[in-house]
C-alpha cells in the first residue's frame, strides 16, 4: 500500500510539472532593468530574468516564454538577491554592462541572474574557496561566457588582484564566515571604484549561534559603516533565508 501511494504522489507530481511548464504566460512587467514579474494565467507571480542562454536552466528553474523572448523563475528560496527584491528592494543597482566581483559564488544560482542582468558586455568574478561547487560553477561559465571563475581565498584578495587588474562596479557578497563583513571591506579597498554599489548578506549564525541576530546584524553594520561602506538599504530575508539580513550601499572611503 506504501508503494502504491508513493507511485501515486510521483505520478501526479510528474502531471503537476507538466502542467506548470504549459501554463499560459499573459504578462511580464519590467520592476528594474533587466528584472521582471511573470504573471501566469491563474495569477501567479514570478520574479524573473530574461535567459541570456536561450533554452538553457541553470538549477533546475522554469523557463518561461511571452511573445518571443524567454525568461528564467528566479526562486527566493535559493537566491538571497530574489529574496531581498521581493522583500521590498528599492533599487537593484545593478546594470547592463557592469564588472561586479561576486565573493562566495558557489555553483552559480544568483550569479546566473545577475550573468542575465548584465549582459554579454558586463563580467562576473567570482570567487570560490570551495572545490565541489566551482566544478558545477565552471559548468555554467562555459555557456556564460560572462561569467570568469576563480578557485580562490576572498580572505587574501591580493591573490587574485593580477587576474581582475580594474576596478569593479560593484561587490556582492554571500560568504558565511564570522569575519564576513572585514573581508567583504578588505575587497572593497582593493577593487571597488568609489561611490561603487555593494551588496553583503549577512549569516548571523555564521557568526553567532547564541546571541540574538539583531544585535549580530546591528554589530555588523556598524562594522561596514566605519570602514566607508554606506548602507543605503537594510532587508530582513526571512522566510526564504532565515536569520539573514542583507545590506545595501555605496562604497564611499
Amino acid at each position: 500500500m506504501t508503494q502504491v501511494c508513493s507511485l501515486l504522489i510521483i505520478a501526479l507530481s510528474v502531471i503537476y510539472f507538466r502542467w506548470c511548464l504549459e501554463m499560459k504566460i499573459v504578462s511580464v512587467k519590467e520592476i528594474f532593468k533587466g528584472v521582471f514579474v511573470v504573471t501566469d494565467e491563474l495569477g501567479t507571480e514570478r520574479l524573473a530574468t530574461r535567459n541570456l542562454v536561450a533554452g538553457v536552466s541553470v538549477y533546475g528553474e522554469r523557463l518561461m516564454n511571452f511573445q518571443g523572448v524567454e525568461y528564467r523563475e528566479w526562486v527566493p528560496y535559493r537566491s538571497k538577491l530574489a529574496a531581498a527584491i521581493i522583500n521590498g528592494l528599492k533599487d537593484i543597482r545593478i546594470s547592463e554592462g557592469d564588472r561586479i566581483l561576486y565573493l562566495g559564488i558557489a555553483s552559480g544560482t544568483t550569479s546566473s541572474h545577475i550573468s542575465d542582468i548584465i549582459g554579454p558586455k558586463g563580467i562576473i568574478y567570482g570567487i570560490e574557496f570551495a572545490p565541489r561547487p566551482m566544478r558545477d560553477l565552471v559548468a555554467v561559465a562555459q555557456k556564460r561566457k560572462n561569467i570568469i571563475p576563480l578557485l580562490k581565498d576572498a580572505r587574501k584578495p591580493y591573490e587574485y588582484a593580477y587576474i581582475i587588474g580594474e576596478s569593479v562596479d560593484g561587490i556582492y557578497a554571500d560568504i558565511a564566515q564570522p569575519d564576513q563583513s572585514e573581508i567583504f571591506i578588505r575587497n572593497c579597498r582593493m577593487f571597488v571604484r568609489t561611490n561603487g554599489y555593494g551588496f553583503i548578506a549577512i549569516k548571523a549564525r555564521s557568526i553567532d549561534v547564541a546571541r540574538p541576530p539583531e544585535k549580530i546584524f546591528e554589530e555588523q553594520k556598524k562594522i561596514l559603516e566605519s570602514n566607508g561602506f554606506r548602507i543605503e538599504e537594510e532587508i530582513r530575508l526571512d522566510p526564504y533565508a532565515k536569520d539573514h539580513i542583507m545590506f545595501i550601499g555605496r562604497w564611499k572611503p
